[in-house]
């Protein structure tokens, strides 16, 4: 080996490459240098997680089981092919509600959540005021499950009654249906606790008109092809979290030929063109189910380390791991950081609530940032912001979904199947964009913003992995 070809002599001769991990303290002193760097988020692994990692790395079922996790969200149909009362839908009775996130009770139930089930009580005539539907709430005089439970997701508080209304969706290729409310709007609404007069006379509007119109509207239509709508929406500026403008559009583009049609009263069927063209996150109650039936698709797959759900309640962020059954593992769910409205601030905001976080699951949402980074005005950041959220989410999934090209990524597919093990090998946690509701019952939304899921949930997730491989492996 000649001098000049020697290690030490390239390093003098020729521009340095340098990859920073970890602290940024080596890279910031090289870049003030002007030196390129490639900075690379690297965090070691969870402490106290080597041992269950390494047994779950060796599990000689998971590379085949996620192939067949990922086959099965990529290959699944999500038509919306019905809209019914939540009684005829999901068999809820007087006194039965649905919740987003994991199970609690009523003493741990967040001021949002308490919120929207007093004015579910309202709603269904089991209480005559507030402090009525409270002491009887308190009493165990009414029932309540995750939404998740029922096949069913619920933006925010999540909260079902038997007069709501609900769109059906349906997987035609492995035979699965899944469920969520009409969507309210923003502001003083249910889903974020709110229960004035306002709230409940709109919801009893949604009952006798909105929903019954739909209903009409889409059985003379026929089934909706709502991923073919997700995927054009990509390509519009939505993420199918907290923008779904274009989305929200194409499908009432889809509907109001069968909407005018129908029969109804003219100023009916005006006024529910006018409710859905005018509530920008009409839509998302249909993104939510559809991810749900993707995901869906994919549990219960021994050996699979991937994420099938991702849900808060608004005290406890839960997720369900495909090959752990429907086990919940849960943390405390944090305050998301982000923009607030009016004269509110943080003091103000509720920990993280809702299972609109199913969009991250199936790569949406805060996912998808970089094919909205207008989203940054509503939840706050920069534009590159956007654009580094969803470069960072391929690092702790399992595949990209080419039917949800991103334009400013060259069409790359959005980062689809949240991998346990990569979550707890490299300390990313999944990024979440969502709103964020008041924390004292009935005050409604105080702003938008970016959360993450506590780590604990993935490393209790890793443990009860470790604990399902085959002995001797």
């Amino acid at each position: 080996m000649t001098e000049s070809s020697s290690p030490a002599a390239r390093l003098l001769t020729r521009e340095p490459v340098v990859a920073a991990a970890g602290a940024g303290l080596l890279a910031d002193a090289l870049a003030a240098q002007a030196v390129a760097v490639t900075r690379t988020d690297w965090r070691p692994p969870a402490p106290g997680t080597s041992g269950d990692l390494d047994r779950v790395l060796a599990d000689p079922r998971r590379a085949e089981a996620n192939r067949t996790a990922v086959g099965r969200v990529l290959a699944s149909t999500a038509n919306l092919v019905d809209v019914r009362p939540a009684s005829e839908a999901l068999g809820l009775r007087p006194g039965q509600f649905l919740h987003a996130g994991p199970p609690i009770t009523w003493e741990r139930a967040s001021g949002p959540l308490r919120g929207a089930l007093v004015g579910a009580m309202l709603l269904e005539g089991l209480a005559d005021t507030p402090e009525d539907a409270e002491k009887r709430l308190a009493a165990g005089e009414a029932e309540w499950e995750p939404c998740h439970h029922r096949g069913a997701v619920g933006p925010m508080a999540g909260i079902v009654s038997p007069s709501m209304w609900m769109c059906e969706l349906e997987d035609t290729v492995h035979g699965n249906r899944a469920w969520c409310s009409l969507n309210e709007g923003l502001g003083k609404v249910l889903r974020y606790g709110a229960y004035g007069p306002e709230v409940l006379e709109r919801l009893r509007w949604m009952s006798a008109v909105l929903g019954p119109l739909l209903q009409r509207a889409v059985r003379r239509h026929g089934p909706v092809d709502v991923r073919a709508v997700i995927a054009q929406m990509l390509q519009m500026g939505d993420e199918g979290h907290n923008r779904n403008r274009a989305g929200t559009l194409m499908l009432l583009r889809e509907l109001t030929a069968d909407l005018v049609e129908s029969g109804a009263p003219s100023r009916d069927t005006a006024d529910v063109i006018r409710f859905v063209g005018g509530n920008d996150h009409f839509f998302l109650n249909l993104v939510m189910p559809a991810c749900k039936l993707a995901l869906d698709a994919a549990r219960g797959i021994p050996g699979s380390t991937m994420v099938v759900a991702m849900a808060r309640n608004g005290t406890d962020f839960g997720i369900q791991v495909s090959g752990t059954a429907d086990r919940w593992f849960t943390g405390p769910a944090a305050v998301p950081d982000g923009l607030y409205l009016g004269a509110y601030g943080p003091d103000d905001a509720n920990p993280d609530i809702g299972d609109s976080a199913i969009t991250e699951t199936a790569g949406l949402g805060g996912f998808a940032m970089a094919a909205a980074p207008a989203i940054v005005r509503f939840i706050g950041g920069r534009v590159q912001d956007a654009l580094d959220a969803t470069r960072r989410m391929y690092d702790i999934t399992l595949a990209q979904n080419t039917a949800h090209g991103i334009p400013v990524l060259d069409f790359r597919g959005t980062p689809t199947g949240i991998d346990v093990t990569r979550v707890v090998r490299t300390g990313i946690v999944p990024q979440i964009n969502t709103g964020i509701a008041g924390r004292v019952a009935g005050t409604g939304q105080v702003g938008a913003g970016l959360v993450t899921p506590p780590i604990t949930c993935f490393t209790s997730a890793l443990a009860a992995l470790a604990d399902e491989v085959p002995a001797g492996h």
